[in-house]
């Protein structure tokens, strides 16, 4: 039987508090849990005036792909996948709760590193009778220094957001997800959407836009589709979006030229290992590599040309990947001082790169767009790579405050 059910992302990072872990994360995790009113709230005046928010704090924007499968026409229903993740030391479960207004079904519940089903609920929570939730049973309770995730699959109808205007799609929603996708019906082709994106052909010949919301904040999106008699090829176009690797750089002293080095990523290459393939531009000092699934070490060997790890579970179907954290102490000439400046001139790789100034510096210049943000009283800068390109060349330069 159809269910109402709210969409929220319960299930994303709260509060990791262990040694193991590095200490922008713990901090990353427990914002938002302090108490107290908050001078800045974000939202609108009543007189329609915007309000300030918050200073910008988080190192990285949130880590939950999302993806939107448009049914059939008249279906109103929408197949989503959704991978978040659980970050509470010892959390036994994933809770999803859901958005209200919107019939569910079909929901089924994976562990992303077995590919085997999870035991899960889905029942209304509390007294609302749209509230309510999925609640996945972890593989294992997330350990110090790891993270749990799931893998969640369900359907949606929801006539507000799917609706036909003739023989055309009109698609609506407000995501506030970071990394999503959205993928038309066999047979539609596009005639508008109102977010930049990547656009390419599945397999199967269904369009798929792919894009990022950098801010993490409520993104409204409007699709427009038609039928079409064309016949799409597929493209080899790879989802730049749903990958989801994230580094930062944390800077020393600039005459040190050190910079400590902290990636993770999913892989979802089939086979028995991992490549480490941002070993290749990253050429780390005392470099660690843990399986943040269960926060074992992996034991890195020279594979070839590149430093690869072997897998405790292969990976042998879509539903699967390795999620692998690299850290180690890089020097770099390209971090430097130069007459009073920190400078800061590096090709970065990946999507998501946060810069994190050392404590005393203020940000000058940016040679790319980033947002600027304050952390523990270090300002940093995050930056977003909206292209195709897997490189970049980025500049920073800052000033020294005067004590």
């Amino acid at each position: 039987m159809m269910k109402r059910f709210r969409k929220t992302m319960l299930g994303l990072a709260l509060a990791l508090a262990v040694a193991a872990v590095p200490s922008w994360i713990n901090a990353e995790q427990r914002r938002g849990q302090q108490g107290g009113a908050n001078p800045f709230p974000g939202g609108a005046n009543p007189d329609g005036s915007l309000r300030p928010t918050s200073p910008v704090s988080r190192l990285f924007s949130q880590d939950a792909y999302t993806e939107y499968a448009i049914l059939d026409p008249g279906s109103e229903q929408f197949r989503i996948r959704f991978l978040p993740e659980e970050t509470r030391t010892g959390a036994t479960e994933l809770v999803n709760a859901t958005r209200g207004g919107s019939e569910g079904s079909d929901v089924e519940v994976y562990d992303p590193r077995t590919g085997k089903p999870l035991k899960f609920t889905y029942q209304q929570e509390g007294n609302d009778p749209e509230n309510h939730a999925i609640r996945a049973t972890l593989p294992i309770p997330v350990p110090e220094g790891g993270i749990g995730r799931v893998l969640i699959y369900k359907t949606y109808k929801d006539p507000r957001t799917y609706m036909m205007h003739g023989d055309d799609i009109v698609w609506v929603r407000s995501l506030s997800g970071y990394r999503l996708g959205v993928i038309l019906p066999k047979g539609f082709a596009f005639i508008s959407s109102n977010v930049a994106a990547q656009l390419t052909t599945q397999a199967d010949g269904r369009l798929k836009l792919a894009f990022a919301n950098p801010s993490g904040q409520s993104n409204p999106v409007t699709i427009h589709a038609r039928k079409t008699t064309a016949a799409f090829a597929p493209l080899q176009y790879a989802d730049m979006f749903f990958d989801d690797i994230k580094t930062l750089y944390d800077l020393d002293a600039p005459d040190t030229h050190a910079i400590k080095v902290d990636q993770s990523y999913s892989d979802y290459r089939k086979g028995a290992k991992a490549r480490l393939d941002s070993l290749a531009y990253l050429q780390l000092q005392d470099l660690k590599v843990i399986d943040l699934d269960t926060a074992k070490a992996f034991a890195p060997v020279k594979d070839g040309n590149v430093m690869s790890v072997t897998l405790e579970v292969p990976i042998a179907d879509d539903k699967q990947s390795a999620h692998i954290r690299i850290t180690g102490t890089l020097k770099d000439a390209g971090y430097k001082a130069d007459n009073g400046d920190l400078v800061f001139d590096r090709t970065l790789h990946g999507l998501r790169n946060t810069v994190l100034l050392p404590a005393g510096w203020e940000v000058a210049g940016v040679s790319q767009s980033g947002t600027i943000g304050t952390y523990q009283g270090r300002a940093f800068v995050a930056l977003i790579n909206l292209n195709a390109e897997n490189n970049y060349r980025v500049i920073i330069h800052a000033r020294k405050a005067a004590p």
